[in-house]
């Protein structure tokens, strides 16, 4: 099984979004990947990316999901699509799961916000299992997978081979320049990362957009805490690596004894 992750850069509209899902879409395909995860709320872009608010409506958002079934059936390959999303009238982050056939299985909403999110999402209220190609995967979003190590135990526990974490660290504006992934001076996300695959016998595919003061790199990291391939920071472009399910037990999360 192979599996991908697209880092695209910081885009001002809508328009050149979708030309990178496609772009990187097609790249992932043309690499064996069943499956490819875009990063967080890369439809229409995290708040503060300057995006219009003419392209959060929920007619704008179901178009650019059309699209993106359109990009998903055309190469024949899973997108995980990371957007807003609303519901009953209310907004959530959510990560779509697209079939290579452009069929939408569902998504997962993020249901632990980060503290500075309370006033721009809803939090969600249910977690979820995916099978795509055989691969049966959960989704953390961001915080959830930094955090709230929950949310990876129990896909983990329900059967996830691979849990997919869309997040978003850093920007273009100010920051360090990291040099080396999981170096011992960067930020604790890269070490989060290991933790969750590792604390669990899963693999833990995490995915940021290309700046240039990234705080976290994309990574993919095995189920014994080894990062198996990262992209190289500030380079837009695809991380990809074969995985073994067989390798992915969940021996670790299925040892934990809940209390109470």
């Amino acid at each position: 099984m192979r599996i991908a992750l697209a880092s695209p850069p910081i885009c001002p509209d809508n328009a050149q979004r979708l030309a990178w899902l496609g772009q990187l879409t097609e790249a992932a395909k043309m690499t064996g990947a069943s499956v490819v995860c875009f990063p967080e709320s890369f439809l229409p872009g995290y708040r503060g990316m300057g995006y219009a608010e003419s392209e959060r409506t929920p007619e704008a958002l179901e178009k650019a999901l059309a699209e993106a079934q359109s990009i998903a059936a055309r190469h024949h390959i899973a997108i995980i699509l990371p957007m807003d999303w609303y519901i009953d009238g209310s907004v959530y982050n959510v990560a779509q799961v697209i079939a290579a056939d452009g069929k939408v299985l569902g998504h997962q909403a993020k249901v632990q916000l980060d503290p500075s999110e309370d006033d721009w999402w809803n939090p969600g209220y249910t977690r979820h299992i995916f099978e795509a190609d055989g691969l049966v995967f959960g989704i953390a979003i961001c915080h959830e997978g930094f955090r709230y190590p929950e949310t990876v135990r129990w896909a983990a526990r329900q059967g996830a081979k691979v849990v997919f974490h869309p997040h978003f660290s850093g920007g273009n504006e100010a920051g360090v320049t990291l040099r080396e992934w999981g170096h011992k001076d960067n930020p604790y996300y890269e070490k989060a990362m290991q933790m969750r695959a590792l604390e669990n016998t899963i693999y833990f595919a995490s995915v940021n957009y290309a700046t240039t003061y990234q705080e976290s790199g994309s990574a993919i990291i095995a189920p014994d805490g080894t990062c198996l391939v990262h992209q190289q920071y500030g380079e837009p472009g695809i991380t990809v690596t074969d995985i073994n399910l067989g390798k992915a037990t969940g021996f670790l999360a299925n040892r934990f004894k809940p209390i109470g």
